[in-house]
């Protein structure tokens, strides 16, 4: 199940004391407390940097609370003591080689970042600073808001406007724009994965009878995180990626796959701002990929006889309609275009524009600058697009 998270990732920390260590002698482990002797600096057994708020790490970053946990490490707010005090996110990758090479190479796709976005214009979240504390790798970002998946979630599902739906979508293809004309593809593009600027929302009463507070972000501002998975185009692909909800069709076939993977990504994300629900609810590739068929009809005979997956029969998917998955599937899905919630331009733009995202064959999807020429975008203001010099510095 994926980590969600309220600032990079989430989940709650409890401190255990240990006897006899450091942190009992001396209150607290911190750059004065002779940092240069590894023995000083305590792991847990999963290997977590143990730690206090209070403590210093590199002389400059003072732990102030922690944020979350994810299986990479933990994240930390912390007060950036060469900064006046400014409030930074510190992500802290465990003390174990696959997590210190994997993130060596997200750093060096942050660093990507940096060199060609000085500005912040991509609306990717910006590494401030790296280093290697005996061992464990930490990297600092801005301090964030909620995840559009957490606010959705701790908004009872409710779906977001749809002015804010296209605000959000803009933001994200925006980023992803700007990844696909690095040569990068991100791989993991999901709600948990784009965060508030800043979640500060209020009540808003849609009707009368609502059963429930309807809250709203007061500003929709995102930002794309999590590169630890994104690949260059020269590097090597893994054969799966994605999380599976906004796993594409050439990834559960393994037909091989470049950017067009993350443009269906976004149409599925697209779909769930819009409805408040996942649009793919399955753990299974046979029974996604019986979804996938009775949302948008059927699976291209050239691309069901290229896969040696084992899922179809001359060309058509082995599957059992009369199951009791076949009975889910059928219950639980329908024509793509049967979820619009209304028929006016707004929500005509809207599916028009997933249903190209959500093409079956990657070489006929629609790709990020034809989605930004997109008519459902027509009706955002330039301060939305990020033609206002204030928004593109990134201000709350």
């Amino acid at each position: 199940a994926p980590v969600h998270s309220a600032v990079y990732v989430w989940v709650t920390w409890t401190w255990a004391k240990m006897p006899g260590s450091q942190y009992e002698r001396n209150g607290k482990l911190s750059k004065d407390v002779s940092l240069e002797d590894k023995a000083n600096v305590l792991d847990d057994q999963d290997g977590h940097l143990l730690y206090r708020e209070g403590d210093v790490l590199q002389g400059r970053y003072k732990i102030v609370r922690t944020l979350g946990e994810g299986t990479f490490g933990k994240v930390v707010q912390c007060e950036d003591l060469t900064s006046n005090g400014k409030k930074v996110a510190l992500k802290i990758i465990k003390n174990i080689e696959k997590y210190r090479e994997a993130a060596k190479l997200e750093i060096n796709v942050l660093e990507t970042i940096m060199e060609k976005d000085p500005n912040g214009d991509s609306l990717c979240v910006r590494m401030y600073d790296w280093f290697d504390y005996h061992g464990h790798i930490c990297i600092s970002f801005d301090v964030l808001g909620l995840s559009v998946f957490d606010f959705l979630k701790d908004n009872n599902y409710s779906p977001y406007l749809m002015p804010q739906v296209r605000h959000i979508s803009w933001q994200l293809c925006k980023s992803v724009k700007f990844l696909h004309e690095n040569l990068l593809t991100h791989t993991d593009l999901k709600p948990e994965n784009i965060l508030f600027v800043n979640s500060e929302s209020e009540v808003v009463q849609l009707a009368r009878k609502a059963r429930k507070d309807f809250r709203r972000v007061k500003n929709a501002s995102v930002r794309l995180i999590d590169f630890g998975s994104a690949t260059f185009d020269h590097e090597h692909h893994s054969t799966i990626v994605s999380t599976r909800h906004y796993r594409s069709p050439e990834v559960i076939l393994e037909l091989g796959w470049s950017q067009p993977c993350d443009v269906w990504s976004i149409g599925c994300i697209m779909f769930e701002l819009y409805t408040g629900f996942t649009l793919f609810q399955t753990h299974d590739n046979r029974e996604h990929l019986a979804m996938m068929e009775r949302i948008l009809g059927g699976i291209p005979y050239r691309m069901a006889k290229k896969s040696k997956c084992g899922y179809f029969w001359h060309g058509r998917l082995e599957w059992d309609h009369h199951s009791t998955a076949g009975q889910y599937v059928r219950e639980n899905c329908k024509p793509l275009f049967r979820y619009m919630r209304g028929d006016n331009e707004d929500h005509r733009h809207l599916f028009d524009l997933i249903s190209q995202m959500l093409e079956y064959d990657p070489q006929y999807r629609i790709t990020m600058p034809d989605v930004m020429k997109h008519p459902y975008f027509d009706k955002l203001t330039p301060e939305e697009r990020g033609d206002d010099p204030a928004k593109k510095r990134g201000s709350p």
